[in-house]
């Protein structure tokens, strides 16, 4: 079995090239179907489920908890149920023995113990900008969002997923002495990049 887990920065075209990766290899893939199946699982809907994840209450959390989960068991909070059950699902999917790549959720420390290939995917504000730029093109004018808002978004969701990471793992978000491998997007085509880390990623799992 051979994972590759996918950490990123917003905008940094993480979930894409992650995606791509496991289309290349013929790997399994997973990222909103971890949020499909806790959704089924709890009846809510999915986009609830996401944006609990993306918006939870850690942030009012004392970080001395690190990596112990045992407090959390106490808090009936839907939000933290959802937190307890998706590191469930992330070793339950390695448990099935699939050759796979994880987008984000910080499977690389959760599954740490599955010896993952863990890639850190970032770049600098001016190109993660550009590339949410592209993504609103792509949407309903109304729903469009300004560069303002974008880079406020970013920056957001940054500092959650840092926080998080501090809260679960005791660890700093994007501190490149955990990954494997730190890829840095700026200027890269996606699809071309794409090759070069298969091609890595294979000789890491020969080695």
């Amino acid at each position: 079995m051979r994972i590759i887990t996918i950490s990123r920065q917003f905008g940094s075209g993480g979930r894409e090239l992650g995606k791509r990766l496991a289309e290349r290899l013929g790997w399994d893939y997973y990222d909103r179907e971890i949020i499909d199946t806790l959704a089924a699982e709890q009846g809510l809907e999915p986009d609830y489920v996401k944006k609990t994840l993306a918006n939870h209450g850690w942030q009012n959390m004392q970080l001395t908890y690190r990596n112990s989960f045992s407090h959390l068991l106490y808090d009936p909070g839907m939000s933290t149920q959802i937190r307890i059950r998706e590191r469930e699902i992330l070793r339950e999917i390695a448990a099935l023995g699939n050759d796979c790549v994880i987008i984000g959720r910080d499977a690389d420390v959760i599954l740490e113990d599955f010896h993952p290939f863990r890639v850190f995917v970032c770049a600098d504000t001016e190109a993660r900008l550009r590339r949410c730029m592209k993504h609103e093109l792509r949407r309903p004018e109304p729903e469009r969002l300004s560069e303002r808002q974008v880079l406020r978004n970013m920056k957001r969701i940054d500092r959650n997923r840092a926080h998080t990471r501090e809260i679960l793992t005791g660890r700093v978000h994007g501190d490149g002495s955990r990954f494997d491998l730190t890829v840095n997007t700026a200027g890269w085509d996606i699809k071309k990049l794409t090759g070069a880390l298969a091609d890595f990623a294979l000789q890491w799992f020969e080695g």
